[in-house]
């Protein structure tokens, strides 16, 4: 994927990206401080806001293949099973049953299968966020500041997860986040912002 020439205005906030390289297969970390853009950045990137100039060339990767999780994620009113198998049904992909188990128990989710998603814990839910995310196999996973929520027992499974999903089939990660340990150690390439720009450090 390749930035260029981006701008956005949010109020008196600018995002502009001269040119940024987001290579393929490979997991990218983007630190910064506070109101340097990230969200924004990220947000542009899933197309949940529209550039008012420049270019995101996504090579050839669409829109149903690009999925983001977000700090707070969103459950949808109904079981843990149906929450995690929304992604296929949207794209008429068959749900194979063995592997949404597989997922669950991966993440000690299997015995809330029928349970209602929004009685989880908060650590349960970014779990379940995390599942959803991956179960349809995108090409494109944006992650904004859910490591910084997560327990020590959390952070692991995902990081696990991540790196087996590297070493079968590598995809595109973008991953926003304080946790500026975790970043350096998962991410192949760091990008560091300050004031809505990508900084050389």
């Amino acid at each position: 994927m390749k930035i260029t020439d981006l701008e956005k205005r949010i109020g008196t906030f600018r995002l502009q990206i001269d040119h940024l390289d987001i290579e393929p297969g490979r997991i990218h970390g983007i630190i910064g401080p506070n109101g340097c853009g990230k969200t924004v950045l990220l947000k542009t990137i899933a197309g949940i806001y529209k550039p008012d100039q420049g270019r995101i060339d996504y090579e050839g990767v669409t829109s149903r293949e690009i999925t983001m999780m977000s700090q707070r994620p969103y459950l949808m009113d109904t079981t843990v099973y149906k929450n995690l198998i929304y992604p296929l049904q949207i794209r008429k992909i068959r749900p194979e049953e063995g592997r949404v188990d597989e997922l669950l128990e991966k993440a000690g989710l299997l015995a809330q299968k029928k349970q209602y998603a929004r009685s989880l814990s908060s650590g349960e839910r970014q779990k379940l966020s995390f599942l959803r995310a991956v179960i349809f196999r995108p090409r494109i996973i944006l992650i904004d500041e859910t490591f910084s929520n997560l327990d020590p027992e959390s952070e692991a499974l995902f990081t696990e997860m991540i790196r087996e999903i590297q070493k079968k089939d590598p995809i595109t990660w973008v991953i926003v986040s304080h946790q500026m340990e975790a970043v350096h150690q998962l991410c192949e390439v760091v990008h560091h912002m300050e004031k809505g720009r990508v900084v050389e450090k």
